[in-house]
């Protein structure tokens, strides 16, 4: 069984906020996600602020660039990857400063390197995802900045008590499915074997230095619980409302082996909030169909929105975090035996 780091009760949130203030959007996280509190990232600054640009700016003696294509691997290092390497020197810069005297939990999250290798192009080339030998080079490069990342966010903030890192891979079904589209459109990439996905992404999460309590996301439908298991995933963090009956069986046998659900329970674009008895239904429903203790719910779930925040209102982005607290009091409290 898995040891969590947080408390009983907890939200917190998938990554990325509205905007362009990180400092306010650190404040908001701090403020309303006490119990598992997370580095925001906010696209809306432009290119190298996106999931790709920052989980490539990670990328040891591999350099990229942003063609009209998209990110693509090149002889040296371009502007844009230096944006984007700027841009994540500067938010560690305001955690720092944010998180003075703080003590607890933390989350931080990246792209994931299948998602990746689905989005970043070769030099003269299809994606990365085409080429074996590729993708293998990606993932030594990604472990390697992965966990320095890792490093530097401890340095910068000491009083981490447990750090949890959440790769993002919404890509990952399609990796399997073999739906990932060639870099022209045309076509369709072959569909890689789960146990190379699950070789590759458990050498990734190897990686990370001891103390971290790695999970992965991926809103998709279809997400591969046993690959994530086989992968050493202590944590998955998905879509409540794309959960079918025939996923039960398998989520039920991730439970019983400890792993942790972060279960998005709210909207992640602008849309009425119902109030916590209905937000937390999704997950108090699921632990009584499948027939465990309601005493184990509290801190084997933790609670977030559907997706990430991007395209929400900075009013919105606010109330769903709280909202996502607020309904976690219910899992505990009151979670309906």
């Amino acid at each position: 069984m898995n040891t969590f780091p947080w408390d009983e009760a907890a939200a917190t949130g998938i990554g990325s906020h509205p905007g362009e203030d990180h400092a306010e959007a650190l404040r908001i996280v701090f403020g309303e996600l006490p119990a598992l509190p997370y580095l925001p990232e906010l696209p809306a600054r432009g290119v190298g602020a996106d999931m790709v640009g920052r989980g490539a700016s990670l990328l040891v003696e591999l350099p990229v660039e942003v063609q009209p294509s998209g990110w693509r691997f090149t002889d040296r290092p371009g502007r844009d990857a230096k944006r984007a390497r700027d841009h994540l020197r500067r938010d560690l810069d305001g955690l720092e400063e944010a998180a003075q005297g703080y003590e607890g939990p933390f989350k931080i999250q990246v792209c994931g390197p299948w998602t990746l290798a689905g989005a970043v192009e070769l030099r003269h080339g299809d994606r990365t995802l085409a080429d074996a030998g590729a993708v293998r080079d990606l993932v030594d490069s990604f472990a390697e900045g992965l966990a320095a990342h890792v490093a530097q966010v401890r340095k910068r903030v000491p009083g981490i008590t447990g750090l949890v890192v959440q790769l993002d891979e919404p890509g990952l079904p399609g990796v399997l499915a073999g739906t990932v589209p060639t870099a022209s459109g045309f076509g369709r990439l072959r569909a890689v074997e789960a146990p190379v996905v699950t070789e590759r992404l458990r050498s990734v999460l190897a990686a990370l230095p001891e103390g971290t309590f790695p999970i992965v996301h991926c809103c998709a439908p279809e997400v591969p619980l046993a690959v994530l298991r086989g992968a050493g995933a202590k944590g998955v963090s998905l879509d409540a409302s794309l959960l079918r009956r025939r996923d039960e069986d398998a989520i039920g046998e991730c439970v019983e082996a400890g792993t942790a659900f972060f279960l998005g329970v709210v909207p992640g674009g602008d849309a009425p909030l119902a109030d916590v008895g209905v937000v937390a239904r999704p997950a108090v429903g699921l632990w009584r169909r499948l027939s465990f203790p309601s005493a184990t719910l509290a801190r084997q779930v933790v609670l977030t929105p559907a997706c990430g925040l991007a395209g929400a209102s900075p009013g919105y982005a606010r109330a769903a975090l709280a909202k996502c607290r607020e309904a976690a009091r219910v899992l505990r409290e009151d979670p309906g035996d």
